[in-house]
C-alpha cells in the first residue's frame, strides 16, 4: 500500500478484515458502554475502570499513572489545572511482542466528556446511548468514546485472527484533555517513546486526518464593583456591566488574530480558525442590587508559531486596558489562568505515520482521507512539540460536538476500527499470537 507500510500477508489482511466485521456488534455495545458513563470533569473513575476491564478483556493488563502536578508543573505543557486529581489517574496498558518486528505505536484517547447543558434539550438523554438513523446519540459518543472503541477492537481483530502486533503497542485511556490535557502530559512522561501516536479524535463531519489545529488559553477574569441600592445604581460600580465591557475588548482582538497575514499557512483556507469564546459567567447577588462580584470564563484560541504565553499577556494587557477605562473607576478586576495554557502545532500530511493511515484508509473506502486543520486542540500536541514523535488524528465522522445531541456514524466507526487494524499490523508488523 505504501513504502511507510510493512507488507501485509494477503491471507491475514482478509483474516483482520472479517475479525473487524464479526465484532461489529461488540463494537457498538462497547461504545454504549463507554457513553453511558458521565465521566464530566472529576467524574471519570467509573469510565477509567471501565477501561481497565477493556484493556484486560483483550489480553493487556492496564495500570495507572498518576498525574503528579509537582513532577509536571516544570514541564511548558502543562496547564493549571482546575481540581485535584487524587482518584482519577490515567490507566495505560501495553503489548510487548516476541520480537522486535516493526516499529512501536501508541493509541490514545480520553474518557472525559465536556457538560451536556440543558438536557431537556435533547432528543434522548445524553447519557443513555441511541442508535437512531445509524448513528449513536449521547455525550462522548464522538467525542471521543467511538475512537477508544475503534482502536481497542482493531487490537482485537488482529488477536481473534491468530496475529499480534511484532512492535510494542501502547494503549491509554486519559483525562482533562477538554480542559489542560494533564492526563495525556503524565502518560507521556511516564511511558517509553513510542516511534508514533495516533489519536482517533473525531473528524468534522467526515473523516479526517488532522494536519494542524490552533492552541487555547484558559483565562477567568473577575470584578469585584461597589454595590449600592438600584435606586442610586449610579453611584455604584455594576460588576457584570463591567465584566461585559471587559469581554467587548475581545472582538477586535479576535478579527486582528484572524487576519491573513497573521494565519499560520496551514490554516490559509481557514478565515476564522481563532475564536475568542466567553463560555461562563457568575455573578450578582439580588435583582435589586448592585452586583458585587461578576466572574467571566474565556476561551482564547492560539495560532501555531504565536505562543500561548503571549496569548496570555495579550489577555492581561487587554483586560487591564479595560479595567483604566472611566467607566469602571472604583471597580478592582484580577485575572487569572487556568485550565488550557497550550501551544498550537501541525500534522505534517507527509510523515510517515500520517501517510501509513492515509494508505489504510484509501485501501477499506478506497477514497482518499480529507485533510483538516481543527481549530480545536488534541493532546497529540504533546508527542510533536515535547517529545519529538511523530503524531496525528484521525477518527469516525462527528455531530455537534459540544453540544446537543453530540452523535457518531457508526459505518464510519466500523471502517475507522478497519483502517487502525490495518494501520497497527503495518506499521508494527505482525507476528502469529
Amino acid at each position: 500500500m505504501t513504502e511507510h507500510l510493512l507488507p501485509i500477508d494477503p491471507g491475514a489482511r482478509r483474516a483482520i478484515l472479517d475479525a473487524v466485521a464479526s465484532q461489529q456488534e461488540e463494537t457498538v455495545a462497547l461504545l454504549a458502554r463507554l457513553v453511558r458513563h458521565r465521566s464530566l470533569l472529576g467524574q471519570e473513575q467509573s469510565c477509567l475502570a471501565e477501561m481497565e476491564a477493556v484493556y484486560r478483556d483483550i489480553g493487556l493488563e492496564p495500570r495507572r499513572v498518576p498525574v503528579d502536578t509537582a513532577a509536571l508543573a516544570d514541564h511548558p505543557g502543562f496547564s493549571p489545572p482546575l481540581i485535584a486529581y487524587a482518584g482519577r489517574d490515567p490507566v495505560v496498558a501495553l503489548h510487548r511482542p516476541r520480537g522486535a518486528g516493526g516499529r512501536s505505536l501508541l493509541l490514545q484517547g480520553h474518557v472525559d466528556v465536556v457538560p451536556e447543558g440543558a438536557a431537556e434539550l435533547w432528543t434522548t438523554p445524553p447519557y443513555e446511548p441511541a442508535i437512531r438513523d445509524g448513528r449513536m446519540y449521547g455525550r462522548g459518543a464522538a467525542d471521543m468514546k467511538a475512537g477508544i472503541a475503534a482502536y481497542v477492537m482493531a487490537f482485537k481483530a488482529l488477536r481473534a485472527a491468530g496475529l499480534q502486533p511484532a512492535a510494542e503497542v501502547q494503549m491509554a485511556a486519559v483525562i482533562e484533555e477538554e480542559c489542560t490535557g494533564n492526563g495525556a502530559l503524565a502518560v507521556m512522561q511516564a511511558l517509553p517513546k513510542p516511534d508514533a501516536c495516533l489519536i482517533p479524535e473525531p473528524g468534522p463531519g467526515y473523516s479526517a486526518l488532522y494536519t494542524a489545529e490552533v492552541g487555547v488559553v484558559w483565562a477567568w477574569v473577575t470584578v469585584t464593583g461597589r454595590p449600592v441600592h438600584v435606586r442610586d445604581m449610579q453611584s455604584g460600580v455594576n460588576a457584570i456591566e463591567a465584566a461585559n465591557a471587559i469581554a467587548a475588548r475581545f472582538k477586535d482582538y479576535e478579527a486582528e488574530m484572524n487576519r491573513g497575514e497573521r494565519r499560520h499557512p496551514a490554516f490559509a483556507a481557514d478565515n476564522h480558525p481563532i475564536n475568542v469564546n466567553f463560555g461562563t459567567i457568575e455573578g450578582g447577588e439580588w435583582n435589586s442590587s448592585v452586583p458585587t462580584r461578576a466572574r467571566i470564563g474565556m476561551r482564547v484560541g492560539v495560532m501555531p508559531g504565536y505562543s500561548c504565553r503571549q496569548v496570555a499577556r495579550d489577555i492581561e494587557r487587554l483586560v487591564g486596558e479595560a479595567a483604566a477605562d472611566a467607566r469602571l473607576r472604583g471597580a478592582t478586576v484580577k485575572t487569572e489562568f487556568k485550565g488550557f495554557m497550550a501551544d498550537g502545532c501541525t500534522f505534517p500530511a507527509d510523515q510517515p505515520i500520517s501517510r501509513a493511515v492515509a494508505a489504510c484508509h484509501r485501501d477499506v473506502t478506497s477514497q482518499e482521507l480529507r485533510h483538516y486543520a481543527a481549530a480545536g486542540l488534541t493532546d497529540a500536541r504533546f508527542y510533536t512539540l515535547y517529545q519529538g514523535t511523530q503524531a496525528t488524528c484521525y477518527g469516525p465522522d462527528s455531530d455537534n460536538i459540544h453540544g446537543v445531541d453530540e452523535s457518531v456514524g457508526l459505518a464510519s466507526l466500523h471502517d475507522v476500527t478497519r483502517v487502525l487494524a490495518l494501520t497497527i499490523a503495518g506499521w508494527c508488523g505482525l507476528e502469529r499470537s
